[in-house]
C-alpha cells in the first residue's frame, strides 16, 4: 500500500496529458478572465497536492499495467477520466475562450477541467494501491477544485 520505489511509463504518460494542455493554455486563457484573490489555504492545499501528486508519479513503479484482471478497470476508468479531461480541453480551445467555456460542465461532470485530473490520478493512486498518490489526489483535489468554485462563484455569470 505504501508503493515501490521504481519508475513507471504511465506516471509520465499522465503528466504529458495534465501539462500539455496547460501550457497550451497559459498562451489562451479567457479573454473575459477577472483577476480574483485566490484563498491562500486552498492554493497552498492546491501546490502541495501537485508537487505531491508529480513526484508520486514517477518515483513509484505501481502504475504500469498488469496482466488483466477486474483490479484493471481501475486503471482503465482512470484513462478514460484523463481522455475525457482531453476532449474537455479541446472543446475549450475550438471555442470561444470564454469563462463560461473553461468552466462548463461535461456529460454531468462540473467543472471538468479540475475535477477530471483529481478524480483520474485518485483513481490511479487505488489501482497501483499507492497511498502517496491517493492522499496527494487529496491534497489537490481540495485546492485545485476549491480554487475553480471560488473563481466561479467571484467572477463568472455561470
Amino acid at each position: 500500500m505504501f508503493g515501490h520505489l521504481g519508475f513507471s511509463y504511465v506516471g509520465p504518460i499522465y503528466l504529458l496529458m495534465l501539462f500539455i494542455p496547460n501550457f497550451i493554455w497559459s498562451k489562451n486563457q479567457p479573454i473575459d478572465d477577472v483577476n480574483i484573490k485566490e484563498n491562500k489555504i486552498l492554493l497552498g492545499f492546491e501546490r502541495v497536492g501537485q508537487v505531491c501528486c508529480t513526484c508520486s508519479l514517477l518515483i513509484f513503479s505501481d502504475f504500469d499495467i498488469a496482466p488483466f484482471s477486474a483490479w484493471n478497470l481501475w486503471l482503465i476508468t482512470s484513462f478514460v477520466l484523463m481522455v475525457l479531461y482531453e476532449i474537455c480541453w479541446i472543446r475549450y480551445f475550438i471555442n470561444e475562450n470564454t469563462k463560461e467555456n473553461f468552466y462548463r460542465s461535461f456529460c454531468g461532470i462540473p467543472i471538468p477541467l479540475a475535477s477530471l485530473p483529481v478524480i483520474a490520478f485518485l483513481l490511479l493512486g487505488i489501482y497501483g494501491e499507492v497511498i502517496w498518490l491517493i492522499i496527494s489526489a487529496i491534497i489537490i483535489g481540495i485546492g485545485h477544485i476549491g480554487i475553480h468554485i471560488q473563481h466561479l462563484r467571484k467572477g463568472s455569470k455561470i
